[in-house]
């Protein structure tokens, strides 16, 4: 008899503290937040200085993961992030279509350039247009190096490849890395090849490279990113909350501001330029 009433007591004592317990894990689990992002936000050094701000201000606990824009919106389009922030237009207007995100909005901006080696073997330092620079790479069969990896830089690489109409891929001058920004730069550098790059990644690396900006202002190397909220119609398990909390962070006034600041004391000018609430470039 007393060996029962103890062994109803401890049920009762652990069905009570379940019950208890519930609710404080489901409260801590919604206050984990996932981004998944480019890697440039990353290698600059911005998620760095912007994450701790936007933790402290809400309460909520970010997990970036950093690859490229691709593989973030192949994440969101499954329902395994959050929030993106994210740079390659035409692929987030199909994530969007698709009905995987809401209320894309515009951040910032920089460029891309493409840079290689100082004594510049194929000749394009100075050119104007991207597409021109590239099919004279190609011509003189200098080493270019891609990032071959989905992301927004190599969605943008692409569409220079298909201008200048040329299939770089299979071609003995051309080589794909598979990796991030950061890292593909670097192996640039290290095989005297050229790449294409976000202008940001590559001021915050550039004393370690030794490779020269030889190829910029063109407009179609423009730049731009956009934070999407992944949509829990779609994917019900995603923190809604801590995603459009991210979003208005990342569009808001003082956010904006320290944007426009970013890199100017290190590098002489900023790494990104602030966009929330101009019209869209696209």
């Amino acid at each position: 008899m007393i060996k029962k009433i103890l062994r109803s007591s401890f049920l009762a004592v652990f069905l009570f503290a379940a019950v208890c317990s519930a609710p404080a894990f489901a409260a801590t689990a919604q206050k984990n937040l996932i981004l998944a992002t480019t890697t440039s936000t990353q290698d600059t050094g911005l998620l760095d200085t912007l994450i701790p701000i936007f933790e402290k201000k809400t309460g909520y606990f970010v997990k970036t993961i950093a690859v490229g824009s691709g593989q973030a919106m192949a994440m969101g389009s499954k329902g395994e992030a959050d929030v993106l922030l994210v740079h390659s237009p035409a692929a987030e207007k199909k994530f969007m279509e698709e009905g995987n995100g809401l209320n894309r909005k515009l951040v910032m901006h920089n460029d891309f350039i493409i840079v290689g080696p100082p004594n510049d073997p194929a000749g394009i330092k100075g050119m104007k247009s991207a597409a021109d620079a590239l099919k004279q790479i190609a011509s003189k069969g200098a080493l270019f190096v891609s990032r071959g990896d989905n992301s927004g830089t190599h969605a943008k690489e692409k569409d220079i490849w298909k201008k200048a109409g040329i299939n770089p891929e299979g071609q003995k001058f051309y080589q794909q890395t598979g990796l991030g920004m950061g890292q593909t730069l670097n192996v640039a550098a290290e095989k005297n090849g050229y790449t294409l790059t976000d202008r940001g990644t590559y001021l915050s690396l550039r004393k370690a490279l030794g490779l020269d900006i030889l190829v910029e202002g063109d407009k179609s190397l423009l730049n731009i990113y956009h934070v999407i909220e992944v949509n829990p119609a779609k994917f019900p398990k995603v923190n809604a909350a801590g995603a459009k909390a991210f979003s208005d962070f990342m569009v808001s006034k003082p956010t904006q501001d320290i944007i426009a600041k970013f890199g100017v004391d290190k590098y002489g000018s900023p790494l990104f330029f602030p966009d929330a609430g101009k019209p869209e470039f696209d």
